[in-house]
C-alpha cells in the first residue's frame, strides 16, 4: 500500500488506533465514519501492507524502576557498510538501548539507553558499548526530565 493510496478514512483509523490500540472495531468504525467489517477490512489491509507495524503497551519507564535515559552519541573509526552493520547487530542484541538513530553532522549514532541508575550505566557502558569494536568515540548526555513524548504521528495535517 503506497503512501498515496491511504485515504482520509485511513488517517483517521491509524490516529485513533495510535492513541488507543484498544478501541474495538464498533468504536475505531465510528470514528473513522464506518461500520465495523468495512472496518475490520481496513485495519486488517493496513496491516498487510505493513503501515501498521504492531500493537503494544507503552510503559512508564520510570514506575518499572528504570529512571534514567542515557543519550549516547557515537562516532565510529569508519562509516564501511561492514562497521555500520556490525554496529547495527550488537545494538539490536542490547535491551537497554531502546532507540538508535544513524545521523547525519559530526556523529554517526545516536542512542537512547534506559538504565535503572548511574552504576548499570557505567556497567553496560565498560561491559558492551565500550568494548565493541570500531567505535571511536562515545559522549554521554543525561535527561534530566522528559518533557514531552509521543506515539502519535501528525498524519491529518499533510
Amino acid at each position: 500500500m503506497p503512501k498515496s493510496e491511504i485515504d482520509e478514512i485511513d488517517r483517521k483509523l491509524l490516529v485513533a488506533l495510535q492513541q488507543d490500540a484498544r478501541l474495538t472495531t464498533d468504536q475505531l468504525g465510528h470514528k473513522a465514519g464506518l461500520s465495523a467489517s468495512p472496518c475490520a477490512r481496513r485495519v486488517r489491509m493496513l496491516e498487510a501492507a505493513g503501515v501498521i507495524k504492531g500493537y503494544v503497551a507503552v510503559v512508564d519507564q520510570t514506575k518499572v524502576g528504570l529512571p534514567i535515559s542515557v543519550f549516547a552519541s557515537i562516532k565510529l573509526e569508519r562509516q564501511r557498510e561492514e562497521e555500520l552493520d556490525r554496529f547495527a547487530a550488537a545494538v539490536a542484541r542490547w535491551p537497554e538501548i531502546v532507540d538508535c538513530y544513524l545521523m547525519t553532522g559530526q556523529r554517526d549514532y545516536l542512542l537512547r539507553i534506559v538504565v535503572k541508575d548511574l552504576p548499570a550505566y557505567e556497567a553496560f557502558l565498560k561491559q558492551k558499548l565500550t568494548r565493541l569494536e570500531g567505535v571511536a568515540s562515545i559522549e554521554s548526555s543525561f535527561a534530566l526530565g522528559q518533557v514531552k513524548q509521543s506515539t502519535v504521528l501528525p498524519m491529518l495535517d499533510h
